[in-house]
């Protein structure tokens, strides 16, 4: 079960004006459940995204950068279409050729051009796209088009989340009221830069060409690149937010008064789908925040934070609920900070001091480290006593069901 994280309600998710969202069932993986995933803007909407770092990025990814590379040269993204059950990476070349089938596919029942398509897969890798059923599937999905069908979305591109991961925001600005409304997937295989996750963000504001890529990079360090899961970096990683321009509200620059507004809604809702990730891990049943400050810089936190969130020693002792707290000292040593001076270090298990300049808190009890352990929602702070920098990362612990979950995967 997610640790504390309540289903999405249908109502609750807003549409966007310009954008709609049409779901079909396929049938890649199993039948009878929704697997195809197709949204279409609005013309004049401006599109970006950030994909995953992994060399062996799926086939999908590569044409969604190419196809973005074009956006506002030769064509403008008008359409993006989603397939669960199969991640179409490790395919080569004929991998390449399926992804660029299903947007000749699309484009010809939306009477766009291929080029105007992204597409995105999730799931098994190593394994054949079945190009011919999402293809003959295809109508289906441009037949379902709606600007209410948020939730439908979020549940046709799951793969082992156990629930769909959606949210919606309004912000008003001088100028009037913008909507964003988001979805995600994910819940394992998950590592910053990115995680085995798909999300996607809409909202009626506009943005001048170009504006919305360096926006997307920022949104995306502050929230999907900061959780993990297992420490593994997939191959179809992407996180893309577009703006249909249909409010009143049209950024033309980074130095417009709104600029800041919409950019600190934009992290507010991406951290939320993202923690919803963390939330619903495979096999989780606590979610950690790992906070360190007192870095020189937010690298060397970031180093920190991932050190103690990836290891499996701590993510296990998380999930006894045993405070076995040297293991995150330790995770502190190794993470990388060469001169770091362990005299200056302090830790905190939520409101417990438990390592003073280096050592163990005289006035630490271990009951009292006991009793954190117990909540299943427990924040780690670190002060690195050397400078001003800090970073957060969110994680959860480690089970047996993890184990098992990944073991069954294909099954």
């Amino acid at each position: 079960m997610p640790v504390n994280l309540p289903l999405p309600q249908k109502s609750d998710l807003k549409p966007i004006s310009g954008f709609e969202m049409g779901i079909a069932q396929a049938g890649i993986k199993k039948a009878n459940r929704k697997d195809l995933l197709v949204m279409t803007l609005a013309p004049g909407s401006q599109v970006a995204g950030v994909f995953t770092l992994n060399r062996f990025c799926a086939a999908p990814v590569q044409v969604c950068r190419e196809h973005l590379a074009q956006d506002g040269r030769h064509s403008e993204i008008r359409a993006l279409v989603v397939n669960t059950g199969n991640a179409n990476a490790g395919t080569g070349e004929q991998g390449m050729k399926h992804a660029l089938e299903t947007c000749a596919a699309l484009a010809k029942d939306l009477k766009l051009n291929p080029e105007q398509i992204l597409p995105f897969s999730t799931g098994v890798i190593l394994e054949p796209l079945p190009i011919e059923k999402i293809i003959s599937a295809l109508p289906a999905a441009v037949a379902n088009l709606g600007e209410d069908n948020w939730l439908d979305a979020a549940e046709a591109i799951m793969t082992t989340d156990t629930q769909p991961k959606a949210c919606s925001a309004t912000v008003q600005t001088p100028e009037g009221l913008v909507t964003m409304t988001g979805i995600c997937k994910g819940a394992g295989m998950i590592h910053p830069n990115m995680a085995t996750m798909l999300g996607f963000i809409a909202t009626d504001a506009g943005f001048a060409p170009g504006l919305l890529t360096s926006l997307t990079r920022e949104v995306a360090d502050q929230s999907f690149n900061a959780i993990t899961i297992d420490g593994d970096t997939s191959t179809n990683d992407s996180f893309i937010i577009m703006a249909t321009g249909k409010s009143s509200v049209q950024i033309t620059s980074a130095a417009d008064s709104n600029y800041a507004i919409l950019r600190d809604a934009l992290i507010v809702i991406a951290r939320k789908l993202a923690q919803m990730i963390v939330r619903d891990g495979e096999g989780a049943t606590k979610f950690m925040a790992i906070e360190v400050m007192g870095g020189k810089t937010v690298e060397e936190c970031r180093l920190v934070a991932k050190a103690i969130a990836h290891s499996p020693l701590v993510k296990t002792a998380f999930f006894a609920s045993d405070p076995n707290l040297g293991r995150i000292l330790a995770a502190v040593g190794y993470a990388g900070i060469l001169d770091l001076d362990v005299a200056k270090v302090q830790m905190w298990l939520g409101d417990v001091w438990v390592a003073k300049d280096g050592g163990r808190n005289p006035s630490y009890q271990e009951a009292d480290g006991q009793r954190v352990m117990q909540s299943s929602e427990i924040t780690v702070k670190i002060d690195l006593g050397r400078g001003t920098a800090s970073q957060t990362i969110w994680t959860c612990d480690l089970s047996h069901d993890y184990v098992s979950i990944n073991a069954d995967y294909r099954s």
